[in-house]
């Protein structure tokens, strides 16, 4: 089905499919990019779709990178930028749940958007025949549907990271899920366990970043999370009977997410900030609910299924501390002098992150008290910017001596010079007035005699 839809492609996209039409082929801007054009929204890649052989295509630009020949994909590189040109194609077994067997080059555009997961990303453009729709995508836009291309089991069968996609599209997208589409998802959600942590990681993080980062609960009701993310399950199955809590945890995990900014520390956080719960869970004579210790438990936690996942050091070290402290200083009375050694235990990389992790928090709970919980964190983050205003230390870098300064006044390399330093950021944490190069040294001297 061909609609009279004008997409306005870069100039070098239009420039290779041009070229390749010119020269006698058909070639087409494919998937995303014609449905975020359609749809208004920035397309990230504009892949390339075409009868002419890989050959064929090399022969027409003057540098190219052979990406994936294998499965007809040329990357055609204009000044420094590449555009991926991948053959029409049709996909043979899927053995292992990911990757095809082998692939069969093929002249008929529409065999080659036959393969593809989603109707919505089965879209093909180019100036001279305009917008191509063989499987009723700009419908399933227009009534704001996720389905599969053809079968969904069959779709689902040869990549079961398409299933992960699929939720993920509709979280992007606002979209339901298909009533088909939907169960195939529930009947082949165990095949996940085949797919790499590394591909898991970059649909659950798109998903998370998403205007819709609480469909993560479709995953969960369709069997998903319990594959990759168990503790999550758990946590949706886990009651807080508390004046401060009208969800289940899981529940509360997820209207957080909604309330913090499209981050990836930040909704990751959000994420595992209370799965330790489940595990902490005591119930007293009245039959409260309470979560002691539950931030350390889920600090523990949230290293070891952020590892699990590959994410990178420095993510898993700002998330992780983020869980760690995210009720920290929630009954204590708030001053400058507490502000300043909580930036210096928590640390100054994290610090200021921690007021949007428990305003979303908050936010998640029930309106007991939660307008007093909220003035405190503002008191918080006030002080904090009062703290820094004035300069004052809240870390060893901080200080107004350094190793250097004692080594040149007697000190010896080791251990006693580092506890000295720690002795002085001591005294500054409480008495900042103190962090001036003459009052430190002379705090030192006594400590050295």
């Amino acid at each position: 089905m061909k609609r009279d839809i004008r997409i306005k492609m870069p100039k070098k996209a239009k420039y290779i499919v041009d070229t390749i039409t010119d020269a006698g082929f058909e070639a087409y801007v494919v998937g995303g990019c014609v449905r975020d054009s359609v749809l208004g929204r920035e397309p990230v890649d504009w892949d390339i779709t075409t009868s002419a052989k890989p050959e064929q295509v090399k022969a027409l630009f003057q540098r190219t990178i052979d990406t994936g020949l294998q499965h007809g994909t040329v990357t055609v590189m204009l000044d420094r930028e590449g555009y991926e040109v991948t053959t029409y194609r049709v996909d043979g077994e899927y053995e292992d749940g990911r990757h095809p067997k082998k692939v069969t080059f093929t002249p008929n555009l529409e065999e080659d958007l036959k393969r593809r997961d989603l109707t919505i990303n089965a879209l093909a453009y180019n100036d001279r025949t305009g917008l191509v729709d063989m499987f009723g995508g700009m419908d399933d836009m227009e009534a704001g549907v996720v389905r599969c291309v053809g079968e969904p089991e069959a779709r689902f069968g040869e990549d079961a990271l398409r299933i992960l996609r699929a939720i993920r599209f509709s979280a992007q997208l606002g979209y339901e899920i298909e009533a088909h589409t939907l169960e195939a998802i529930r009947h082949l959600a165990p095949s996940l366990c085949k797919i790499s942590a590394e591909r898991i990681q970059a649909e659950l993080v798109k998903l998370l970043l998403s205007p819709h980062p609480d469909y993560l609960r479709v995953a969960y009701a369709c069997g998903v999370t319990k594959v990759f993310l168990p503790e999550f399950d758990r946590a949706m199955e886990t009651e807080q009977r508390h004046p401060h809590h009208c969800f289940t945890v899981g529940e509360h995990i997820l209207h957080s997410l909604c309330h913090v900014e499209a981050d990836k520390v930040l909704r990751l956080t959000m994420l595992l900030h209370d799965l330790g719960k489940p595990d902490a869970l005591t119930v007293d004579g009245e039959g409260v609910t309470h979560f002691f210790d539950h931030a350390s438990l889920g600090a523990q936690m949230a290293e070891k299924i952020l590892r699990r996942l590959k994410f990178d050091n420095d993510t898993m070290d700002m998330v992780c501390k983020l869980v760690r402290y995210h009720d920290y200083g929630n009954s204590q009375e708030l001053d400058m002098k507490m502000v300043r050694r909580a930036a210096n235990k928590i640390g100054e990389d994290a610090f200021p992150a921690l007021f949007a992790v428990k305003r979303a928090d908050i936010l998640a709970q029930s309106e007991y008290q939660r307008q007093e919980k909220l003035d405190k964190v503002e008191e918080w983050s006030r002080l904090y910017e009062e703290v820094m205003a004035r300069g004052q230390c809240v870390a060893l870098k901080d200080l107004a001596v350094t190793g250097a300064d004692l080594i040149a006044e007697g000190w010896r390399p080791g251990k006693e010079l580092g506890n000295t330093l720690k002795q002085l950021l001591e005294l500054v944490l409480e008495y900042p007035e103190c962090n001036t190069r003459e009052r430190l040294l002379e705090e030192a001297k006594k400590s050295l005699s």
